[in-house]
Parts: C-alpha cells; sequence; structure tokens
C-alpha cells in the first residue's frame, strides 16, 4: 500500500522559514513528478511547486523566489523549503505524487497526503 507521509506544518510569524517533508512509503514502479499543492478556507486547492524524476521544477508565481522543491529519489521524498512566509501562505499543504504506477500495473495514479497545517501570523 502506497502512502504519503507529510510532516514539517506549524504556526510561525511572518518572515520566518519553514522545511515540508513528504516521505512516500510503499513499493512502487515509477513516479512521474511530486509536487506540492495548498488550499485556504474557501478557497480551491492550488498548485505550490512540482518537481519531476528528472529534476525540473515549476512554482507558481506567488511563491518564486520564497519556496524551494527538491527532491530525493533514493528516499521517494520531497521537500519543500519555505522561506519569507507570509499570512497569505497560511493553508493546509499537500503533497501529490503523479502518475504513479505500481510493480506489474500499467495504470498510473495520483497520490495524496493528508495534508499538513501552516499556519503564518502577521
Amino acid at each position: 500500500q502506497v502512502q504519503l507521509v507529510e510532516s514539517g506544518g506549524g504556526l510561525v510569524q511572518t518572515g520566518a522559514s519553514l522545511r515540508l517533508s513528504c516521505a512516500l512509503s510503499g513499493s512502487i514502479f515509477s513516479i512521474n513528478s511530486m509536487g506540492w499543492y495548498r488550499q485556504a478556507p474557501g478557497k480551491q486547492r492550488e498548485l505550490v511547486a512540482i518537481i519531476t524524476s528528472g529534476g525540473s521544477t515549476k512554482y507558481s508565481d506567488s511563491v518564486k523566489g520564497r519556496f524551494t522543491i527538491s527532491r530525493d529519489n533514493a528516499k521517494i521524498t520531497v521537500y519543500l523549503q519555505m522561506n519569507s512566509l507570509k499570512p497569505e501562505d497560511t493553508a493546509v499543504y499537500y503533497c501529490n505524487a503523479e502518475n504513479l504506477r505500481l510493480p506489474g500495473s500499467l495504470a498510473a495514479y495520483d497520490y495524496w497526503g493528508q495534508g499538513t497545517q501552516v499556519t503564518v501570523s502577521s
């Protein structure tokens, strides 16, 4: 059974930093990309950053220059370093594994973590 387990959220003040981690457990065949999404109260879930298996990255405009996504392929873990946090970064952050294939399967699915709360006070 594949699971994504996030950690690292919390309550911080404006300008502080946090590092989120997302570890994948279970046996897999391949993953296309891993990323972070967030959902603030009353808003739709939005992309924060993604990183492909080859290391290419993409960021939302709102976090460019402040957040950095990285990936440890050996540990199948993705990280999100968040610097210069702002109150508008407050949200539940979800880890995503895109197009994940299990051993012996041709089908690919997206998997989500349970979410970790990030709260930035002004």
